[in-house]
């Protein structure tokens, strides 16, 4: 929700206002937990290297009021993925807090009293999990150690349930808001004690639900687009259609001319067309007539950048080769025997989330104000400073939740967010949102890169590998070092468990066209990769698929894997017999520290796959709400299976083809399998859940056409942007 001016001023926190500890402000209680801060050099950048830096910063924090409201302040950002219902549900264990009277906002920018804020790698619930519970225990110590005093009793005949501090001896019982003056006066203990799993009573339970469900569901949820602002301008920008592409000259004279343009001008990344209106800016924008330079634009089309990645893989270009988890392998001696050849082409994907790219920004002098959907709010702050001239500390930027992201809004360089800054510095100090259509945001770029990988297998008489080379060709996502991401779910994998050398080499070219963070990264190609192979490799073994992950599993003790892989069976049915027609796929893969495994049911109609049914089984740690994981386990099946059959980003001349969904097809209703989720019992810290879903779902419905045809998989998607002739049949037929 949009504070209004006087909220904002009231509620912003600052160094004077958060106490270390515990105080007692307008009325509430605020916890803070001290936590290391991981990012020290962020901190002294967002001090501008120099000051008075914090020597940590404070973990999320609990506010309690006087009503009895327990309100938890998240650092991290709501994209749909239900995160705040975690977090709470993680502190209102720990406080033994009412659930029903338990909510949660979402911070502003404030390094110092949150750290480093930044939603991604599905690490949510990972990375605040201690931070959480000590918040929470600590201020359940607190109104404990308050109660003992009020009542002259010792702490630990005191209970805590549902908000009500009871004695039981002597019947006495306090609620939050009785307690919450002289709770406020009590020391934060360094250490409080927490809970054990065994004592749980919400986390794990189907108690915990969405926070956010009723807003969403009648649209009162504010998102960036419904944001309005006094005498607020709205701003479109005109980019290249190439990437690289540069302004030469443009005309403006018609685009003045369309009631409502305010003004026009150049920036940066186009021509930025403000008025007073979306549709004016829209309506100016295509009026524009614009030149631009392609000198230093990419030109090629996706059939030649296909051929250049092939020609990389075989050592036919100059691009320079890195080495990963070598194993002593020789790549002077040849393979020989029984050797199986592999190869696999991915194309680039967009992210395509339903709310498009949008901000608002003010900038007045120094200062500069920003209400954005930031999911990456301190890497943000400092870009936004840069594109101000000013520091990051005076850059202010209100958080609100997305309509989804997929990791677009995450990017490095803030794109979007910098220019719209870049347009706030020209309206003398009046707010402008930034609006980008779909065209603008599905051509856009920051896709997940297009990537080739060339695998060979020498195989052992019982059919097992003995050694493995790998090339992997793909654009780098980081800005320097060997290009990591593109081997995440390689360089780990327990299939080399059998083989007793390893060789494996990164290519990153680099080309004008941007790539960014796909959701579940570089997993998205290497579960394909990993578990189609290894399906291959069964079927040249004569074994079955499941069975033969099982050798793999043994060997390196690897227990998670082996309860995924005997839970997933047994739920699917493996190995029982299955309708004529229809067959069974099978794919398991750790991304984030959680291991998914997926079973899906295929059969195909005129070469097309139809997905009925596809059974997860999943190991994420802690199950802080298996409602939660079920539906991330639906959407990243939903998002997976949209990119497997349909997912392409194609160039022609440089130019993106696919700019809406007419043509950058999604799964739609009828094409969705049932999903069931089972999740592996654990009391292990909590790990990823965003993402972990995605990867495994291509492999196994590859696997699944294996079984029917015989024919592997060696691109994706598995039908091109074309191919929905057949969307009439359902998944269910």
């Amino acid at each position: 929700m949009t504070d209004l001016p006087e909220q904002k001023s009231r509620f912003r926190m600052t160094r004077r206002r958060l106490i270390l500890g515990g105080s007692l402000i307008g009325g509430a209680l605020v916890v803070g937990y001290i936590a290391a801060n991981p990012m020290q050099v962020a901190g002294a950048i967002l001090q501008g290297g120099g000051g008075d830096p914090e020597p940590s910063a404070f973990g999320p924090f609990i506010r309690i009021t006087e009503d009895g409201w327990v309100t938890i302040v998240s650092r991290q950002q709501e994209l749909g993925q239900g995160i705040h219902a975690g977090l709470a549900a993680i502190v209102a264990e720990e406080l033994d807090a009412d659930w029903d009277k338990v909510r949660v906002v979402d911070s502003r920018s404030n390094f110092r009293a949150y750290g480093p804020q930044m939603t991604g790698a599905s690490n949510g619930i990972a990375s605040n999990w201690d931070l959480m519970r000590n918040a929470g225990a600590a201020a359940r110590t607190m109104f404990v150690a308050a109660a003992a005093l009020r009542w002259g009793v010792p702490s630990g005949s005191i209970d805590v349930r549902d908000g009500i501090v009871s004695h039981l001896d002597s019947r006495r019982t306090a609620t939050f808001p009785e307690l919450l003056a002289d709770a406020s006066r009590q020391p934060p203990p360094e250490s409080p004690m927490l809970k054990q799993p065994a004592d749980y009573r919400l986390i794990g339970t189907d108690k915990v639900r969405r926070k956010d469900s009723l807003s969403k569901s009648t649209g009162a949820q504010v998102y960036t687009q419904d944001i309005q602002r006094p005498d607020m301008l709205v701003a479109m920008v005109a980019h290249s259609p190439r990437f690289g592409g540069t302004l030469a000259r443009f005309d403006a004279s018609d685009a003045r001319k369309v009631k409502g343009v305010v003004d026009v001008f150049a920036i940066e990344t186009g021509v930025a067309v403000v008025a007073d209106t979306t549709f004016a800016a829209w309506k100016g924008r295509d009026a524009l007539r614009i030149e631009w330079d392609d000198s230093e634009a990419e030109t090629r089309s996706t059939h030649e950048l296909v051929r250049y990645y092939h020609d990389i893989a075989a050592g036919r270009s100059d691009v320079e080769p890195a080495e990963f988890d070598s194993k002593g392998d020789d790549p002077e001696v040849p393979f020989d025997g029984d050797v199986a050849d592999f190869a696999f082409d991915f194309p680039y994907l967009a992210h395509a989330p339903m709310e498009t790219l949008d901000c608002v920004a003010q900038v007045n002098g120094w200062d500069v104000s920003i209400t954005s959907g930031a999911h990456l709010a301190t890497v943000d702050q400092v870009y936004a400073a840069f594109a101000a001239r000013t520091i990051p500390g005076k850059v202010d930027i209100e958080v609100v939740p997305a309509g989804g992201s997929f990791g677009r809004r995450g990017v490095l360089s803030s794109d979007y967010l910098v220019e719209c800054v870049r347009i706030a510095k020209r309206t003398d100090g009046r707010p402008v949102k930034l609006m980008w259509s779909r065209e603008d945001e599905i051509a856009s770029g920051y896709f997940r890169p297009m990537s080739h990988h060339r695998v060979w297998v020498q195989l052992g008489p019982d059919g097992f590998p003995t050694r493995w080379r790998i090339h992997s060709v793909c654009q780098s996502l980081l800005p320097v070092g060997p290009n990591s991401l593109a081997t995440e779910g390689i360089t780990h994998s327990p299939y080399f468990s059998t083989a007793s050398t390893v060789d494996g080499k990164i290519f990153t070219p680099t080309f004008p066209v941007v790539v960014g963070l796909w959701r579940s990264v570089g997993h998205s190609y290497t579960a394909l990769v990993m578990e189609h192979i290894v399906d291959q490799l069964a079927r040249r073994a004569g074994l079955d698929p499941a069975g033969y992950r099982r050798v793999f599993y043994e060997k390196v003790g690897d227990r998670r894997r082996l309860a995924v892989l005997d839970e997933l069976c047994l739920k699917a049915g493996w190995g029982t017999a299955v309708e004529t027609g229809w067959s069974r796929g099978l794919a398991i893969h750790e991304a984030f520290g959680t291991i998914v495994g997926h079973v899906a049911e295929v059969r195909l109609v005129d070469d097309r796959p139809i997905v009925r049914r596809v059974v997860a089984v999943v190991d994420c740690g802690i199950a802080i709400a298996h409602d939660q994981i079920a539906a991330q386990m639906e959407g990243s099946i939903g998002f997976g299976l949209s990119a497997a059959l349909y997912g392409a980003i194609t160039l022609k001349d440089g130019i993106v083809q696919e700019t809406n969904f007419d043509r950058y097809l999604v799964v739609r209703m009828n094409e969705m399998p049932v999903v069931e989720t089972h999740v592996i019992p654990s009391t292990g810290r909590p790990t990823g859940m965003g993402e972990p879903g995605v990867a495994p779902i291509a492999p196994a419905v590859a696997n699944a056409i294996l079984a029917l045809t015989g024919q592997p998989t060696s691109r994706l998607p598995f039908l091109d942007g074309n191919a929905r002739s057949n969307s009439d049949v359902s998944v269910q037929s």
